[in-house]
């Protein structure tokens, strides 16, 4: 079996497993930035789960989650594609770089993460 077939098995793996994973566990994700404040003139959280504010919020971080677990997968097949390159130069500056961008990008969803909880519960606990 060739190094591209092993790649192309890898890449159908991983995708039916993301694709399973969002699906079935929506509601596992981890609450993150505490309780949604009250804001003055609006519904509470609490009160209406069908508010816009509760929907957006909850929408936010569940695309926020999804991205971390892709780049979670995507630094495993990278992971994976640097142990199968078999010291190929090329392939091993691809798998380092995918590695790179990889960390980069989940360092910005979690500060994307940081801002949701922080612009929820302080800045818009600071709106008369």
């Amino acid at each position: 079996m060739t190094t591209l077939a092993r790649l192309s098995q890898i890449k159908d793996l991983t995708s039916s497993v993301a694709t399973s994973a969002f699906l079935s566990a929506t509601t596992a994700f981890a609450a993150f930035g505490g309780p949604t404040p009250d804001l003055p003139g609006t519904a509470k959280p609490s009160d209406d789960p069908n508010s816009v504010r509760t929907i957006i919020t909850t929408l936010i971080t569940t695309i926020l989650n999804f991205l971390a677990l892709l780049a979670v997968i995507y630094i495993i097949v990278a992971g994976i594609r640097l142990i199968i390159s078999q010291g190929e130069e090329g392939e091993k500056d691809k798998a380092k770089k995918t590695i790179l961008y990889v960390v980069i990008g989940l360092i910005v969803i979690l500060f994307a993460r940081v801002i949701v909880g922080f612009v929820t519960k302080y800045i818009a606990g600071q709106v008369d």
